[in-house]
């Protein structure tokens, strides 16, 4: 899926390598005096997605926007490369064999053999991608792949969605639309960015807007980081930027996975014993993550996920598409020879509080959905015998009306570390995937912070000022207060909804 051969990308454009079999077929049947019904079948083909059923990859164009899905996006391709035997050029590395892969987030270059990621850069400022053009890796991706503008969205969702977002929208949309040209069988889309940033939630919002109008049954998967609280809050802006983000994208996005700052820096400091994180100590943990979540989809496994069955499995309603991650037990490199995991202690570990990449609390809720994702020297047998002893014995609770049912996927492939970072490599490993009625609670904080500024008006003229009506932002805090009330309900919890009755005032 993420690896195919083609020429040069950046070059000429050609057919679709599915268009080009499926005219061929065509042509065949209308020679035979049945082109009726093969019209009919490809027409139905295209209407559930162009799924390429004559053959060919199974790609997957990741999207990075704004400074944290930039720097988020450059750390995962660099642990991408690492685990697929390629060096920061996109060369095979002769000193290792490479891992088996299917070719769904790089192509290849016919001429060169280098392996190009099937990626788009996109920022408003020039800070973030800048530091990709001259860092390491900066041989790795085509320059048209990095796209940045003169002047930043200042945190700012109007900016980034009406404003200095629109100048930018038409470049980057397309640079995508190249990419997918050459796409035999494109699986979908994954978009990486901050909630909290005026790019990473202004633009993002516009650029999923254009990705529904033009590829509307693909799947498009989000990867977004919610801003924290307290101490950890590094503009008063950012529930704003939240909250509207939210609202905009709820009819273009498929899926969500979303990481909270505050439980990252918690991981760091108490997993990793790094007494000061940093963005590149939490990036490590949030690039572990989106390697696991991806591992089915790059390499062969006894039981493989597919991009589709994300949200199939972990979406019980259109609304409740926010998933919450938790990692098994990440040592540091002085303690990796002292332990040694088995597959019963790792799944135990992910359903505890402290695995969740969100700060919410997990015994308070209950789970509409579960996918356990295991890698390295994992044997089905022994996750069957986890799981069953989780199901009975686990402190673990799912809604009445749902299965206590758990997908499971299964790769052979060891992830990767980034040489001298804060995780040890370890032999197996496991990455949780769930929704829970507890991310309510993250919700009703972000509501909770949106009230304290919104009741004053602070800061809205700026939103105004920038194109955005006053509306609007009242419309984004009711949407979310309905998708408080919809986890609420979905568990079982209170039906008393009077205490949203003062948001229609707003």
């Amino acid at each position: 899926i993420f690896f195919r051969r083609h020429p040069p990308m950046f070059c000429c454009s050609r057919p679709n390598p599915a268009e080009k079999r499926k005219n061929e077929v065509l042509r065949t049947m209308n020679k035979a005096g049945r082109p009726d019904k093969v019209q009919q079948m490809l027409h139905e083909i295209d209407a559930l997605g162009g799924t390429d059923t004559f053959g060919g990859g199974r790609e997957v164009i990741s999207i990075h926007i704004g400074g944290c899905g930039v720097r988020l996006g450059d750390a995962s391709w660099q642990l991408f490369c690492l685990e697929h035997g390629l060096t920061p050029t996109g060369v095979r590395d002769g000193t290792r064999q490479p891992a088996d892969s299917s070719g769904s987030f790089f192509s290849e270059e016919e001429h060169s053999g280098r392996q190009v990621p099937l990626c788009v850069f996109a920022d408003l400022g020039t800070e973030a991608v800048d530091e990709v053009r001259t860092g390491d890796r900066r041989g790795l991706y085509h320059p048209n792949q990095l796209i940045s503008g003169k002047e930043d969205a200042a945190c700012n969702f109007a900016r980034g969605f009406y404003t200095v977002g629109r100048a930018m929208i038409d470049e980057t949309v397309d640079q995508i639309r190249r990419l997918t040209d050459n796409c035999g069988g494109l699986q979908g889309f994954m978009i990486y960015h901050s909630l909290g940033g005026g790019t990473g939630s202004g633009f993002t919002a516009r650029l999923m807007e254009s990705l529904s109008t033009d590829y509307g049954k693909k799947s498009k998967i989000q990867f977004a980081v919610a801003p924290g609280s307290g101490s950890m809050v590094r503009s008063p802006t950012e529930v704003y930027n939240t909250v509207l983000n939210t609202h905009f994208t709820f009819d273009h996005s498929d899926c969500a996975f979303l990481f909270d700052n505050d439980a990252l820096w918690d991981m760091s400091r108490k997993n990793l014993n790094v007494q000061r994180p940093k963005f590149p100590n939490v990036n490590q943990i949030v690039t572990r993550a989106v390697s696991d979540i991806t591992s089915s989809l790059r390499f062969e496994g006894e039981l493989n996920v597919d991009l589709n069955e994300f949200q199939t499995n972990l979406v019980p309603y259109p609304r409740l598409k926010f998933p919450m991650v938790s990692l098994g037990i990440l040592l540091r490199p002085e303690d990796a020879r002292m332990h040694t995991l088995d597959v019963q202690e790792i799944t135990k570990y992910v359903f505890e509080p402290q695995a969740a990449m969100v700060g919410v609390d997990l015994f308070a809720g209950k789970y509409l959905s579960s996918c356990l994702l295991y890698r390295g020297d994992v044997q089905p047998r022994s996750v069957n015998s986890a799981v069953s002893r989780m199901r009975y014995t686990g402190n673990i609770q799912f809604v009445d009306w749902a299965p206590t049912g758990f997908k499971v996927g299964i790769t052979h492939s060891v992830a990767a570390v980034l040489p001298g970072g804060d995780v040890a490599p370890a032999e197996r490993s496991v990455c949780h995937l769930s929704n829970n009625t507890a991310m309510a609670g993250l919700w009703a904080r972000i509501d909770h912070q949106f009230d304290l500024l919104y009741r004053k008006r602070a800061f809205v003229n700026w939103f105004v000022g920038e194109g955005m009506e006053e509306g609007e932002m009242s419309e984004a805090r009711q949407d979310l207060a309905g998708l408080e009330r919809d986890y609420e309900e979905v568990g079982g919890g209170s039906d008393n909804w009077d205490e949203y009755d003062d948001y229609d005032d707003y």
